[in-house]
């Protein structure tokens, strides 16, 4: 990928290279526990955060592990908000073990996210990062979800650019195979995804990590973060499949024909605040593909640092309490 992106720039490719294995070689791990678990169904568990305010349930991509919501001790949007009036609790998806390898994308919600979440008991809201946000407004209906915040969430995938949408396609065609032998679709196979649509962004990053004193708190936050980006339980196949067919290929949320367990998910139709958080510089998830319902917050960032980057607390941490207090 990086010879393709780089052209015959034999300079380029050799300082992105450099990066690649600077990035190998670091010594960096996360090392920060688990919050306690308060609940499970099959192998997936409800994280707490503390904080004595009302409960606010996150839902992560499956894609990724959770811990991007959960980066350092100095960068963890979930630690800051318990100190905000407000009590998170994590959705996190574990390692999509033999119980979930059977499940598709509309089974994962019924048979998972919608028991975790109806067992807490008592009125929530919710909020969804990246494909989290678009399960979460399939569920919010059922659980009579309190308000919504979306981050960097896509619901209308026919907006995507043509590109993205052609290299999406053609990698989903291509992986399948695979997918089905292994009984999974693993990161490995995954991540060249991601990296399709926005190549140029992924060589420009490891040619500037090249240079970075490895000592570095920037070094050692860009590591944290990329192991992040590079690790995650394999998604099951029929996950993946409606992930790559009904969404992406056929838009069945942005139609409004996305059903499950025989009901459309309609988010018009709910009743409750939503707020819209749009980062304008995101790659991976356009800020047309928006759901456009609510209010909507646009964020002069990507998707990634919209949560984690250096301005993330003032451009998002601080307005999503606000709107999770109900301020």
């Amino acid at each position: 990928m990086l010879a393709d992106v780089c052209a015959g720039d034999r300079e380029r490719l050799a300082r992105a290279l450099a990066g690649v294995r600077a990035y190998q070689a670091h010594p960096y791990r996360r090392t920060l526990a688990a919050m306690p678990e308060v609940a499970r169904v099959g192998g997936v568990s409800l994280r707490d955060y503390g904080g004595g305010g009302p409960p606010v349930v996150f839902v992560p991509s499956l894609l990724n592990p959770p811990t991007v919501l959960d980066l350092a001790p100095d960068n963890s949007l979930l630690r800051w908000l318990s100190g905000q009036g407000l009590r998170p609790l994590l959705v996190d998806w574990g390692a999509l073990g033999p119980e979930e390898r059977r499940l598709d994308l509309a089974a994962m919600l019924t048979e998972r996210l919608l028991p975790l979440v109806a067992g807490i008991g008592e009125p929530i809201a919710l909020t969804g990062y990246c494909l989290g946000g678009t399960m979460a407004l399939a569920v919010a209906a059922e659980i009579s979800a309190t308000r919504i915040a979306l981050l960097a969430t896509p619901w209308h995938f026919d907006r995507y650019d043509a590109a993205q949408r052609a290299a999406v396609e053609r990698h989903a065609a291509a992986t399948r195979p695979l997918a089905d032998a292994l009984d999974g679709l693993p990161i490995e196979l995954l991540q060249p995804m991601f990296w399709a649509l926005d190549a140029d962004g992924v060589a420009a990053k490891f040619a500037a990590f090249g240079i970075v004193d490895p000592d570095s708190a920037r070094a050692r936050a860009f590591v944290a973060l990329e192991d992040w980006t590079n690790d995650g339980a394999p998604l099951p196949v029929g996950v993946a499949r409606d992930l790559f067919d009904d969404l992406f290929a056929a838009n069945l949320s942005g139609r409004g024909a996305w059903r499950i367990d025989g009901s459309a998910v309609r988010p018009e139709s709910l009743d409750v605040p939503i707020l819209d958080v749009v980062a304008r510089r995101d790659r991976i998830v356009p800020a047309a593909s928006a759901l456009g319902l609510g209010t909507r917050h646009d964020l002069d960032a990507g998707h990634v640092g919209m949560v984690v980057g250096s301005r993330a607390p003032a451009l998002l941490w601080e307005p999503l309490a606000r709107f999770l207090r109900a301020e």
